[in-house]
């Protein structure tokens, strides 16, 4: 068995060195405790919304997010990981998940698919998000990729860990409030369900780590704000799904720790026929679009060759 740790993060929108210090923080707070496997979240430079600030906000491959998960892989000897803003030599940002050991970056994972605003700021890649650190084969997974059947597809059977971050945000209190109540009460248990579940799809633990704290932003080609906030569920799994450390939404930030067994199992769950792995509802599969037609458009003009 190994000791794991998950981040749970409160960042400030764009302010890297700010972010990169707490996460630095909170990770030392890991490593003392013996974590030997310690998971920051997606984005876990910037924060995520649709803020013009982000643009900005790509690291190179080689710069200050990377010197801090390999900073604390040597400090600890731990296999550290997270996912952030990264803009490669070809001009183009992605979403990519570093994961570094003692001797340094080990692996990359380039998220598969932007989230609904998140096109507005990088594009997908196509890698299997299998990534090899001593004897184990660890499963990269960000965000919504916990939700797909595909990533269940390329990493089920395959990993012995799944390491996980996301920035999953909340649905608005718009009016009808009772309809958006409701969806935001499904999305919540979802967030929770997509992390814990995937376990049970894949074979293996997940270590999952996330973000908490309130998010207010514009939103795309609407005249509306939107005013919500993260939903947590920082949370550690066995191979079968139970969930063995979480950390909530109102508890904030800061981390949990769990002993796991990583390894292969048979999967505890067969894997769904259609593109989702989860219910979402009419209202989030058109935000879904509506938001990838216009982030990708935003990207071409905004961000691109920047």
């Amino acid at each position: 068995m190994v000791i794991a740790a998950a981040v749970q993060l409160d960042a400030v929108p764009g302010d890297i060195s700010a972010n990169l210090a707490a996460c630095e923080r909170l990770a030392d707070q890991a490593g003392r405790a013996g974590a030997e496997i310690i998971a920051l979240p997606e984005f876990f430079t910037t924060g995520v919304g649709f803020l013009h600030r982000l643009t900005d906000a790509a690291l190179p491959p080689d710069g200050p997010a990377t010197a801090l998960l390999m900073r604390i892989a040597q400090r600890y000897g731990a296999l550290v990981g997270g996912s952030f803003l990264c803009r490669d030599p070809d001009g183009h940002v992605r979403n990519a998940y570093l994961l570094a050991d003692a001797t340094g970056v080990v692996g990359r994972h380039d998220k598969d698919l932007p989230t609904m605003w998140e096109n507005a700021f990088y594009i997908g890649g196509h890698d299997d998000g299998v990534l090899a650190a001593g004897g184990l084969r660890i499963g990269a997974a960000v965000c919504w990729e916990l939700m797909r059947t595909q990533t269940v597809r390329r990493l089920r059977g395959r990993v012995d860990l799944v390491m996980a971050g996301s920035g999953w945000w909340s649905v608005p209190s718009w009016r009808p409030s009772m309809l958006f109540d409701r969806l935001e009460q499904h999305n919540t248990v979802t967030a929770r369900r997509a992390a814990a579940e995937f376990a049970r799809y894949v074979g293996a633990p997940v270590v999952h780590a996330a973000h908490a704290g309130n998010l207010n932003c514009p939103m795309p080609w609407m005249p509306l704000r939107y005013h919500g906030h993260f939903e947590g569920s920082t949370l550690i799994t066995t191979a079968d799904g139970t969930v063995i450390a979480e950390r909530r939404k109102e508890d904030g930030e800061g981390i949990v720790l769990g002993e796991i067994t990583p390894g292969a199992q048979h999967p505890a769950s067969t894997t769904p026929t259609g593109f989702w792995l989860h219910r979402r509802g009419a209202l989030p599969s058109a935000a879904w679009h509506y938001q990838r037609w216009h982030g990708r458009r935003f990207y071409r003009r905004q961000v691109a060759g920047r």
